[in-house]
């Protein structure tokens, strides 16, 4: 399998610290503190079932470690100013805005006057005919924020994609640190789909994947169908 390459290009001098990293390497601490089995056991219990855990989910970990996160890259400061959030940062023109009218039929958008957008000081570039999707980071969103998802073909446009977002409470006074997991970045080809309904045959294939399942009680998906990414 051929090697693809995403280019991200410091445009404003960021200490190394606040660079984006694949996914894998901001796996949140609930995650690394689970047990892979409930009890620390690997076993069989008449009562409960398997005792793996989430953890043993491959499903879960491919969304977990897919792609890059891109951290927040300046501490911000959000105070309440008679019912709406104010914003200062500590460097950089870190935060813009869009005004009301702008998203005023967006469901989260009723809440609040302005929704403030973090200004992305990198640069991201793709192979041609690859596309990238940008989402909430998978399964460890913080309790502050959550940017809202979008694709943008960064094969032919390479300039900042900047990430419009709202605070889960309006009334959040406190701070958002530098580092804060802000955007996932997942590269992916382009290509035409067509929706399709399956027959007898796609029936026929799925019972066999079940039939095989039924062999084993653990890692079944992982020793038998799971594929490795990688993203580094």
């Amino acid at each position: 399998m051929n090697t693809k390459n995403i280019i991200f290009t410091d445009l404003i001098g960021i200490e190394k610290e606040y660079y984006p990293k694949p996914a894998s390497e901001y796996l949140p601490d609930w995650y690394k503190n689970t047990n892979s089995y409930v009890g620390e056991k690997k076993e069989i219990q008449e009562d409960a079932g398997l005792t793996q855990t989430i953890k043993k989910c491959m499903p879960f970990f491919d969304a977990l470690t897919s792609g890059y996160i891109i951290p927040t890259y300046v501490d911000v400061y959000v105070r309440n100013d008679n019912g709406d959030p104010y914003y200062s940062w500590a460097y950089y023109d870190a935060i813009s805005f869009h005004s009301k009218k702008q998203f005023e039929k967006y469901p989260k958008g009723k809440d609040f006057a302005e929704a403030p957008k973090w200004r992305n000081p990198w640069s991201i570039k793709v192979p041609e005919g690859y596309s990238v999707l940008f989402v909430p980071p998978f399964h460890q969103e913080n309790d502050i924020f959550k940017i809202l998802d979008g694709v943008v073909d960064c094969d032919k446009y390479s300039a900042p994609t900047n990430f419009p977002f709202f605070l889960n409470d309006k009334n959040f006074e406190g701070l958002i640190p530098a580092g804060t997991p802000m955007v996932q970045v997942i590269p992916f080809k382009r290509e035409k789909w067509k929706m399709e309904f399956g027959d007898f045959k796609e029936k026929e294939e799925c019972n066999k994947i079940l039939n095989r399942l039924n062999h084993k009680f653990f890692d079944k998906y992982k020793t038998m169908f799971w594929s490795k990414k990688e993203y580094k």
